[in-house]
Order: C-alpha cells, then sequence, then structure tokens
C-alpha cells in the first residue's frame, strides 16, 4: 500500500507542477505589451529620386499627379544599370498596395517581374489617350501599356493588391515627362 500512496503523490504534484506553470505563462502573457495592428508605414518623399530618373531614363518617366492624400508613396527607385527601371509604389486606405513600374528591358520578362505572374487578358482600357492591357494574377492584377510615347521597348506597369478601379485611378494620374 504504501508504493501506491506515492504514486499519487507523483501525479498530483505534476498537476500542481502544471497548474503553476500555466498560471505564471498566463501572467507573462497579460504583462508583456504585444501589438496586434500593423506598424505605420512611412510616406516618403520620391521627388529628388523622379528628377534624377527623369533626367537619366532614355523614356519619359511617369509619376502621378493628383492622388488622394491617403494613397501614402512607400517606396522608391530607379535603377539605371538594370534595365533602366523606375519603381514607385504606394500604400493605400484598407492595406492595398499599387505600384509603378516602367522599364527598357525585356517586355515579357519585366511584366512577368512587375506583375508578379499576372497573366494578360483580352480587356484593354483607354485612359487617357492610351491603351492599356488587363493582367489578373493570383497575388497582383495589373495594367500593362507597351511603348510609352513612342519610345520602343519602353513598358509601364501598374500592378499591385489594389481593385482595378484603383489600378486605373494610378494609370490616369500618371503624367510623363
Amino acid at each position: 500500500m504504501a508504493g501506491r500512496n506515492g504514486k499519487q503523490k507523483t501525479a498530483r504534484n505534476m498537476i500542481y507542477s502544471l497548474g503553476v506553470t500555466v498560471l505564471v505563462g498566463l501572467v507573462m502573457w497579460v504583462f508583456v505589451p504585444h501589438d496586434d495592428e500593423e506598424p505605420e508605414l512611412q510616406r516618403v518623399d520620391y521627388r529628388v529620386e523622379l528628377l534624377t530618373a527623369r533626367r537619366a531614363a532614355p523614356y519619359p518617366v511617369a509619376a502621378p499627379e493628383g492622388l488622394p492624400e491617403a494613397w501614402k508613396a512607400t517606396s522608391v527607385r530607379y535603377q539605371g544599370a538594370e534595365s533602366d527601371t523606375w519603381h514607385l509604389g504606394f500604400h493605400l486606405p484598407g492595406g492595398q498596395y499599387v505600384q509603378v513600374q516602367q522599364s527598357t528591358g525585356k517586355p515579357a520578362t519585366f511584366i512577368e517581374e512587375a506583375s508578379q505572374g499576372a497573366e494578360a487578358t483580352d480587356v484593354t482600357e483607354e485612359i487617357d489617350g492610351r491603351t492599356w492591357t488587363r493582367y489578373e494574377g493570383g497575388r497582383y492584377d495589373a495594367l500593362v501599356l507597351k511603348d510609352t510615347e513612342g519610345v520602343k521597348n519602353a513598358t509601364t506597369v501598374v500592378a499591385g493588391t489594389g481593385s482595378f478601379g484603383q489600378l486605373t485611378k494610378m494609370a490616369s494620374a500618371l503624367k510623363l515627362a
């Protein structure tokens, strides 16, 4: 009988230990700060990069004018060594993202990368006298304009997680210079 009482105490002690461990874990969870919200994205000023790109690029560089204040520019770069690639990205209300990219690189490869693998559709949109082709994909949708302002192999892609309405709004806000 002595052996049986010892096993009961051991099991009871294990249950007490588990309860104390869970209690300590809950107390730690309550007092350790945790923030479930997305961090605030910083707005970038892209004017200097835009001027640099417009001087260096062999095509008219596109940048939006007149977008809502809530559309936050969050990324910008011009890579002259890599097919004169211009990128400008915006964070939209609701967590959506829309980017403008231009390049003189091989159109098929550039569109594939800029649109995250979206596929061309038969749908086109006339925006400010230019014909844009719709691309649909799993991650990004896109509007694509080939041969920007008559410069051969200069391709403009407006792509992102935003709706086609938001992509169209961006494409219609683009001014070439």
